[in-house]
C-alpha cells in the first residue's frame, strides 16, 4: 500500500479535502447566480422552466447510482489498509462489476423515462403546445445520460476512496460550470431546448472521461466479477439512498404543510429564507466527502485517530458555519431587505433568524453521520430520520398552526438539534472509541446555541453584533480549551496566520 490508515486520517489531508470540495461546490454555485439572469432572458420563462426541469431530473437520476458511489469509496477506503496480496484484482473486480450494474439500472430508468417522456410533456406538466416537441426531444436527448450520471458516482467513489480531492474538484470545477455557460453559449446561435441539453450531456460525458482519465492509475486491473459483488455495496448503498430521501422529504414536507394550512404568500415567506440558509450544506458536505475515506481506512486499526478525525471535522464545521450563521440571526432583516425589500423582510425576518439556529446543528450533524457511514452502520442514520418524521411533522403542524410559519421555523431547528444530537449520540453507542469527542464539543455546543438565541432574540443593530461577537468568541475558546494539547499547538499557527492554509492545497 502507498499510504498506511495513520497518513490517510492525517489532519493536513482532511484539511485539504475539505477544501476543494468545498471550491468544487461553492464556485460553479457562484457562477450559476450569475448567469441565471442570462439564461432567464435568453430562454423565456418557459424554456427557463422546463431548465430547471432538466436539472432537477439530472439530481434525480442520481437515484439510480442506488447509493453505490459513497459505498464504494467506503469499501475502497476499508480494503486499502487489509494488506491483502490480491487486492488490485479484487479491487478492480469490485469496480468493474458495480459499474457494469450501475449502468444496467440507469439504461432501465433511462428507458422508462424515455416511454413516459410523451405523457409528462404532454399531459402531466402544463408545457406550451408551441414547446412540446422541441421539450420533448430536448428531455428525451437528457434521459440518455442517465448512465453517465451513475458511473459519475462510482468514478468519483474511487477517487475519494484514494483521496485524489485535488485532481478531481479541478475537473469538477470547470465541468460544472460550463452546466451554465455551456447553455448561454449555445444560445447565441441556436435558440432551442435541444441545443441547451446537448450542452449538458456533452458537459456530463467530458466529466465521466475525465474521472475514467484520473482514474486509470488507481485501478490498473478493471474486470467483471460475479454481480454478488455488488450486494453488500447495494446493501449500504441503499440505506445511504433512503436515508438522503427521508431527509429530502422533511425539507419539503413543512412547505406544503404551510401551504395547506396558510396561503402561498406565506410557502414563499417560509421557503425563501430556508432556502436561502441551507446554501451552507456545502461547507459540511465538503467536510463529509473528505471524512469518509479517513475513517473507513482507520475505524478497525486506529479508533483514537477515528475519534479524532471526528473531533476535528465537527469543529470545522461548527467554526465555519457559526459565524454566518450569527450573521444572519443578528441582521436577518437587512439582509432580506437588500435582497427582496422591506415588505419580504418584514414577513420573513424571524423566520430566517430561527433558520440560522436550525442550520448550525443541521451542518454539525454530518460529521457524526459521516462515521456512522464510514464503521458501516448507516441503516441507523436512516431509521433515526424515519423517527423524526414521525415525531417532527406531527410538531411543525401544531407549531405551524399555533404561531404562523415562524411555528415551522422553529419545528424545523428543533429537529435539526435533534438529529445533531442524535448522531452524536448513536456515534458515540456505535463506535466507543469515539464517545469523547461530542463530551469534548459539548461545552462549546452549548455557547453556540445560546449565542444564536441571544443573538436573534436581540434588536438588530450594535446590540446583536456585540452579542454575536461574544458568543462567537466564547464558543471558540471553549472549543480550543477542549482540543488535545498537540492539536492546540497546530493549531495555534494558522490562526494567527489563516492565509498558511494554501500550503495544504499543494499536490
Amino acid at each position: 500500500m502507498s499510504d498506511t490508515a495513520r497518513d490517510r486520517a492525517g489532519a493536513g489531508r482532511l484539511l485539504s479535502g475539505m477544501v476543494w470540495n468545498g471550491l468544487g461546490r461553492g464556485l460553479p454555485l457562484l457562477l450559476a447566480l450569475v448567469l441565471t439572469p442570462v439564461l432567464v432572458g435568453q430562454m423565456g420563462l418557459e424554456r427557463w422552466g422546463l431548465f430547471t426541469l432538466a436539472l432537477a431530473l439530472v439530481g434525480v437520476f442520481g437515484i439510480f447510482d442506488l447509493g453505490v458511489g459513497p459505498a464504494l469509496t467506503r469499501a475502497l477506503s476499508e480494503r486499502m489498509t487489509a494488506d491483502s496480496p490480491h487486492e488490485e484484482a479484487e479491487t478492480g473486480r469490485l469496480v468493474g462489476t458495480a459499474m457494469a450494474a450501475l449502468a444496467g439500472f440507469a439504461a432501465l430508468g433511462a428507458a422508462a423515462l424515455w416511454a413516459a417522456l410523451p405523457w409528462l410533456m404532454g399531459s402531466a406538466l402544463n408545457v406550451p403546445e408551441s414547446l412540446q416537441a422541441e421539450a420533448l426531444a430536448a428531455f428525451r436527448i437528457l434521459a440518455v445520460a442517465a448512465p453517465l450520471v451513475v458511473v459519475n458516482a462510482a468514478l468519483w467513489g474511487v477517487l475519494a476512496a484514494h483521496q485524489r480531492f485535488r485532481a478531481a474538484n479541478l475537473v469538477t470545477i470547470p465541468v460544472a460550470a460550463m452546466y451554465y455557460l455551456g447553455p448561454v453559449l449555445v444560445l447565441m446561435v441556436w435558440q432551442s431546448l435541444v441545443g441547451v441539453m446537448l450542452a449538458l450531456v456533452a458537459c456530463r460525458l467530458a466529466n465521466t472521461l475525465s474521472y475514467a482519465w484520473l482514474c486509470r492509475g488507481l485501478l490498473p486491473r478493471l474486470s467483471l466479477g460475479s454481480p454478488l459483488l455488488v450486494l453488500p455495496l447495494l446493501r449500504i448503498g441503499g440505506w445511504m439512498t433512503a436515508s438522503s430521501m427521508m431527509n429530502q422529504a422533511l425539507i419539503y414536507a413543512d412547505r406544503f404543510l404551510v401551504g395547506a394550512v396558510l396561503t402561498l404568500a406565506a410557502v414563499a415567506y417560509y421557503a425563501t429564507p430556508l432556502d436561502l440558509v441551507l446554501r451552507m450544506w456545502i461547507i459540511p458536505v465538503a467536510v463529509a466527502q473528505a471524512l469518509l475515506p479517513a475513517m473507513a481506512s482507520a475505524f478497525r486499526l486506529l479508533p483514537e485517530a477515528t475519534a479524532g478525525l471526528l473531533r476535528r471535522g465537527a469543529l470545522m464545521i461548527m467554526l465555519l458555519t457559526l459565524p454566518p450563521c450569527l450573521i444572519l440571526a443578528g441582521f436577518a432583516e437587512t439582509a432580506l431587505r437588500l435582497w427582496l425589500g422591506a415588505g419580504f423582510a418584514a414577513e420573513s425576518a424571524m423566520v430566517l433568524r430561527i433558520l440560522a439556529g436550525g442550520i448550525f446543528f443541521s451542518c454539525l450533524a454530518y460529521a457524526p453521520g459521516a462515521l456512522l457511514d464510514a464503521i458501516g452502520r448507516p441503516d441507523v442514520t436512516a431509521k433515526f430520520m424515519l423517527a423524526q418524521i414521525v415525531v417532527f411533522l406531527p410538531l411543525s403542524a401544531a407549531l405551524l398552526l399555533a404561531f404562523g410559519i415562524q411555528g415551522a421555523a422553529l419545528a424545523w431547528a428543533l429537529r435539526a438539534a435533534a438529529d445533531a444530537g442524535g448522531k452524536l449520540f448513536f456515534a458515540a453507542r456505535l463506535y466507543p472509541a469515539a464517545a469523547k469527542a461530542p463530551r469534548a464539543l459539548l461545552p462549546a455546543l452549548v455557547a453556540a446555541a445560546v449565542a444564536l438565541a441571544a443573538t436573534a432574540l436581540t434588536p438588530e443593530g450594535p446590540w446583536s453584533a456585540l452579542v454575536a461577537g461574544l458568543g462567537f468568541a466564547v464558543a471558540l475558546a471553549l472549543a480550543v480549551a477542549r482540543l488535545p494539547a498537540e492539536e492546540r499547538r497546530a493549531l495555534a499557527p494558522l490562526l494567527r496566520r489563516p492565509w498558511a492554509v494554501r500550503q495544504v492545497l499543494r499536490p
